[in-house]
Formats: structure tokens, sequence, C-alpha cells
């Protein structure tokens, strides 16, 4: 379903030529300012495919078909673009997305509701969109539902382990990264917008340190994807895939953290795990950002199709942060690599950043917009 007014081809093309634009026919366009891309409108542009050709208007959420909390990321990536630009192009499709998912899911009914879903990683997705639409909107309408998440997900921190949260609601199992990031995350920047709040910093705290002791972040300062346990209860490193996504939302969480404290060892051991991943040559083929399972023979999952593109958004905020701002360079040799290699028909991107493209979809689009719209 088509959101928003998009060129076409011949138009597009057109337009580019007139202004400046580097563009080729049926490949979508970025603009430039000099030699420099314009990331703004390189981000819309990647926005603006990704809604043409993906968007369900119906349902209210992007290619139905794969995973509810992949448009959770997809609404983060608009949401951050507004925030940065100070365009509301896109808050009314925000505005439908949320009315029409906060409803109890049907795979999940006992949630109830306002995404609250069976595992606490897509609880955590949809929740900290919910924090930037109410940094936008100032409505603490979308605050207070990202607090009852909070609420619901601590539901599910146990002992097992010395700490941390489950994963899976339904079946009370896997305690592993990317939930407990997640939910760091968003304590984190509860506290960071709620005034005189101390409880969601305690849990921000508290989470960084059961994940820094627990075991996953293994000797190379990368996070492994979770734990495994013995019989009698002993739990150690699963030795699972570093994903990117799982060292992006870390660095995202410790950055959080980091405004909250001023306390710079937070900066100090995002950097760490930051620099990892840019050295390891499995993660950073020849300096282009890559996903372990890019190289199997069964390529890449929906899932994991998006991961790339979170691990940039925070390393971009990381990066913000930092004197010099010393991972631009990286991204933006990223950005250059998909807009030249990885680009095919209609401005749509595939996974492998390196190129070339041979097809693209949902997650794939989304993974390219949240490296656009972090280096606005």
């Amino acid at each position: 379903m088509r959101v928003g007014d998009i060129a076409s081809t011949v138009g597009l093309v057109a337009f580019c030529l007139s202004s400046g634009t580097l563009a080729s026919p049926g490949r979508g366009y970025y603009r430039t300012r000099g030699h420099e891309l314009d990331y703004t409108k390189t981000a819309e542009a990647a926005i603006d495919s990704m809604n043409q050709f993906y968007y369900d208007e119906a349902q209210g959420r992007w290619s139905p078909e794969v995973a509810w909390w992949l448009s959770g990321f997809a609404l983060q990536d608009i949401l951050d673009f507004m925030h940065k630009t100070g365009s509301r192009k896109y808050i009314q499709q925000a505005r439908d997305v949320i009315n029409a998912q906060k409803a109890p899911l049907p795979w999940w009914p006992q949630g109830e509701g306002n995404f609250r879903a069976d595992s606490t990683d897509d609880t955590g997705w949809w929740a900290l969109a919910l924090i930037r639409m109410f940094d936008l909107t100032d409505d603490h309408t979308y605050l207070n539902i990202s607090i009852q998440d909070e609420q619901y997900m601590y539901k599910y921190w146990t002992s097992e382990c010395n700490g941390g949260m489950f994963q899976d609601i339904k079946n009370l199992s896997y305690k592993n990264a990317i939930s407990n990031q997640l939910y760091m995350l968003l304590t984190a920047s509860l506290h960071n917008r709620i005034p005189d709040d101390t409880e969601h910093l305690a849990k921000a705290i508290a989470t960084w340190e059961w994940l820094e002791a627990s075991g996953m972040l293994n000797s190379e300062h990368l996070f492994n994807d979770g734990l495994a346990e013995t019989s009698d209860g002993v739990c150690y490193n699963n030795k699972g895939p570093t994903w990117t996504y799982n060292q992006g939302v870390i660095l995202g969480a410790l950055t959080e953290l980091h405004q909250a404290t001023k306390n710079k060892t937070y900066l100090t051991a995002a950097t760490s795990i930051a620099s990892a991943v840019l050295s390891s040559k499995a993660l950073s083929l020849s300096s282009i950002l890559t996903e372990p399972c890019e190289a199997t023979p069964e390529g890449c999952n929906n899932d994991q199709q998006i991961f790339k593109g979170i691990f940039a958004k925070h390393l971009s905020r990381l990066s913000s942060v930092l004197d010099g701002a010393p991972y631009r360079e990286y991204l933006e040799g990223n950005a250059r690599s998909v807009l030249e290699k990885d680009q095919g028909e209609g401005g749509l991107f595939d996974v492998g950043w390196a190129g070339p493209f041979r097809n693209g979809s949902f997650e794939k689009q989304a993974s390219a917009v949240g490296l656009f719209v972090g280096l606005i």
C-alpha cells in the first residue's frame, strides 16, 4: 500500500538530474551537498520506498507475514527520522500503526494489548518506539504505555542465572542478551524522561551489572546470543552467534545510562564493544558491517536481515556523544557502499551491504533506513 507522495521512476530521475542528485534509472536516489551525501533526503527516499512496497495500511504494519516486532523497529526508524529532522511527514502513519498494534495480540490475548507480547524482547521493541512517540508529541499516553510495558517485562526477571529476565514468556525460558539489553535501554530511557525517577535508573544499572557478569560478554568483548543451563542449574555462555544487534542495543543502553549518570565507565564499556565489532573479521569484513548468517548456505532469515540497521542506529548514537565522532567515518563508508553497490529497482536494498543487490525485503529496507537515519 502506497503511503506519501512517491514520484514515478521517470519523474524521479528527471528531478534528480536537475537538482544535483546522484541517480540511476529505476534505482532510487540519494542527494548530495557538494561531495557529501544528504542523509536526510537519502533516509526519506528509503522510508518512502519501504512504505510504497511493504506497508499494509489496512493492517497498520509492514509485511504482516513476518514477525510482529520487526514493525516495531521500523516504527522507531520513522519516528527517529522525524525527531532528528523536525519533519512530521509520517506522524499520521505512526498514529495509525500504534492504534492498530496496541490491540490484544491474536496469538497472545492474555497480554491484554498495549504491546504486551509473548516475549519480553517483542514487548521491548514497541515500548521503545512509544518513548520516541512521546518525545515527538509530548503526549503522556505513550509514555504511560511504555511504563506499563516495563512493568510487564520486569515480572519475568527471576533468580535463575543470578538474575536477568526470560525471553520466552509462554514457556518461562531462555535468558538471552537481547531481552535484557532492550530492558536496560528502556529503563534508562524512562529515567531520562521521568522527573525525580530513581526506580528505573536502579533497574537499568542492575541490568547492566547482571549482563556484564552473566558470561554472555565473551573474551573478544562481544555478546553471544544467550545462556544455557546445566542440569544442576549452572548458567553459562551458549556460544551462540555474536549477532550485530546484540552489540548494537547495548551501545544504545550504555549511552543512555551515561546520559543519566554522567559516569564515563559506561562509555568506556560501549567503546570496547563497538571497537570489537569494527575490528572483527567476521562482523566487519573489509570495513563493511556483516552479519554472521550472510556467509552461510541458508543465508539470513527475516529477523536477521534487520539486525545491522539496529547496530548502525545505536553506533551512531554512541559516536555522537564521543569526542570527534570516531565511528561516523565507518558508518558513512557503509552508507556509500549500500547506495553504490547494494541498491536495486525502486530504491530497495539487499542484506549484504557490500553488494551485489539480488532482491529486497521489508526487513532489508528497514535495516538500511536505520543506517541512513543514524547519520542525519
